[in-house]
């Protein structure tokens, strides 16, 4: 009897585990039905219409204007540095002063220098221009005034300096040297009239006083005198063997004199290179002024002559442009004792003060200060090489900063580089965007710009899942019952119509519109480029809206 209610126990309990196991396979083949049936559902979505724009969006770090470190290209010690960080400088305001002592005798050396080189070059240009009109028509022309007494030279002769041209006699002008008392030479000035009186004849004729010696001599009774040359036109009676007395005013000479030619010389050559003569002009008995030409010389000589001139005058001129390079070189390291502000801007760093000695380091560059000029910010956005084209200098750039959360500022595009970075396959393009207005913003902080190309106002636009392989559109249609190939039940399929554009998206040629949706959607203006143009559908956009212009007409 135990054996048998063991027995009907144990069938109950296999029941029950039988039944409740029938009940949880019920449940889940009802669950995953349901879970089919929910798959299988098919979402849509309206077209709206909405404000788009065509945007592109980068992120950057603010920074200076223009930022520049001060640097010394000389040593030496700080004896001058009245400025602090902080201070507002101008360009070329005077930063700091450098010990420039061991500078002053090298300065002085290379102006002297070019003093001494100017002062050659005008003595070789007045050479130069004098040898010109001396030699002109290759003469070598008379350097006294009188008469040749005896000519030295021949055609064919070689005439160089100091060589024996001829002897010069001239008594048109005669001369006589007459003492008179020390202290009355004291009163008697050159160009006063002398009253000349001839002892042979007593005759009286007139000169003039051409010197008076500032050697002192002595005569017989221990008279001091000094001598007086006066000169007289010769009538034609007065020889080198006539005598005369002087008196100049109230003064009477203190002893006679004898009549001299005022002319009686050896007239040289002058020149500096050795000559050809080609041809003599005079002759022994002419009479020559200054100035006459005496003899023509041959071409070749004449140019070497002249030559000669014109190079002692090129190298005078590099002299002078030799010595003014290092004048300037020496000005310039001179200079460089004085350093000035490059920009006008603010002091942010001053790392120098007086005292201080600078010292240069081959191995690095030692920064004495640093100034920012912060009259405009500016930051570097990076642009899609497939981008770039559409960013031109002079749009407007939205910027916010990480720093102040919920405000915008604005910018504007001042300079597209074409200078590229190549990374994963993919270039971009460097802009500086430059801030409209600075306010509050500086140096270093975060911000994130926007660059808006177009924009577009009530227009159509679909979500990004409605997005579908192939020149059709979904419509949905509650006409259809079944579902006709890919087209599932409860919609229709259209061509996509020529007139409906994307404002900026990328798309290949056969990826178009679907009014599908099997996602929840949320809005987002993003950047699209191009209904059924190049490109692929970036995953990251999947379940975001993208705008297009459609025609409402067709849908």
């Amino acid at each position: 009897m135990k054996k048998k209610k063991k027995w009907i126990k144990l069938v109950i309990i296999l029941l029950v585990i039988a039944i409740a196991a029938g009940a949880i396979f019920v449940w889940k083949s009802h669950k995953a039905k349901a879970a089919a049936a929910a798959a299988t559902a098919e979402n849509t979505a309206t077209v709206e219409k909405r404000s788009i724009s065509s945007q592109l969006s980068s992120s950057g770090t603010l920074e200076a204007k223009d930022t520049y470190s001060i640097t010394s290209m000389v040593e030496g010690e700080v004896v001058s540095a009245n400025f602090e960080e902080g201070d507002q400088v101008e360009k070329d305001q005077v930063l700091y002063e450098i010990d420039r002592s061991s500078m002053d005798t090298d300065l002085n050396s290379a102006q002297n220098s070019v003093t001494r080189s100017q002062t050659s070059y005008a003595d070789a240009l007045d050479d130069y221009n004098q040898a010109a009109s001396d030699y002109s028509g290759n003469t070598y022309k008379a350097t006294d005034t009188g008469y040749i007494k005896e000519l030295y030279i021949s055609v064919g002769d070689k005439v160089s300096g100091n060589t024996k041209l001829a002897d010069i006699y001239s008594d048109d002008l005669m001369e006589i040297r007459i003492p008179f008392l020390s202290g009355e030479t004291e009163l008697i000035p050159v160009g006063s009239t002398a009253v000349l009186t001839l002892v042979d004849s007593g005759e009286q004729i007139e000169g003039t006083v051409k010197a008076v010696a500032n050697r002192e001599e002595t005569l017989s009774g221990g008279r001091l005198v000094k001598y007086v040359t006066i000169t007289v036109n010769n009538p034609g009676g007065l020889t080198t063997s006539t005598v005369a007395s002087a008196q100049i005013g109230e003064f009477v000479g203190s002893e006679e004199g004898t009549f001299k030619a005022s002319t009686d010389t050896t007239m040289n050559a002058d020149l500096a290179v050795s000559v050809e003569v080609e041809e003599l002009l005079v002759h022994e008995g002419d009479y020559v002024t200054k100035g006459t030409p005496i003899f023509r010389m041959t071409s070749r000589t004449a140019e070497k002559l002249m030559r000669n001139y014109k190079d002692a005058l090129d190298k005078a001129q590099e002299s002078v442009e030799s010595a003014q390079s290092k004048l300037e070189s020496t000005q310039d390291s001179y200079d460089n004792y004085t350093i000035t502000a490059p920009i006008s801007g603010q002091v942010i760093t001053k790392n120098f003060k007086v005292g201080d000695n600078i010292t240069k380091n081959t191995s690095s560059t030692t920064t004495l200060a640093t100034i920012y000029d912060l009259s405009a910010l500016t930051f570097k956005m990076s642009i899609d090489e497939l981008d770039i084209q559409s960013v031109k200098v002079g749009q407007n750039v939205t910027v916010t900063a990480d720093a102040f959360e919920g405000q915008t500022f604005s910018g504007t595009v001042t300079n597209v580089s074409l200078e590229s970075t190549y990374s994963n396959g993919v270039s971009t393009y460097p802009v500086t965007v430059t801030m409209d207005e600075v306010g509050d913003l500086l140096p270093g902080m975060n911000v994130d710009g926007v660059i808006t190309l177009e924009e577009a106002n009530d227009v159509l636009t679909i979500p990004v899942d409605a997005l579908m392989r192939g020149n059709q559109v979904y419509i949905k249609d509650d006409s259809v019952k079944e579902q006709q190939g890919p087209v599932p039940a409860g919609f229709k399929a259209v061509d996509a119509p020529p007139h409906v554009r994307a404002l900026h998206f990328r798309l290949p040629p056969e990826q178009c519109v679907r009014l599908i949706c099997r996602k929840h959607f949320r809005w987002n203006h993003l950047h699209i480029y191009g209904f059924c143009r190049s490109g692929i559908l970036p995953g990251s956009l999947d379940g975001l809206w993208n705008p297009f212009y459609l025609d409402h007409r067709n849908f």
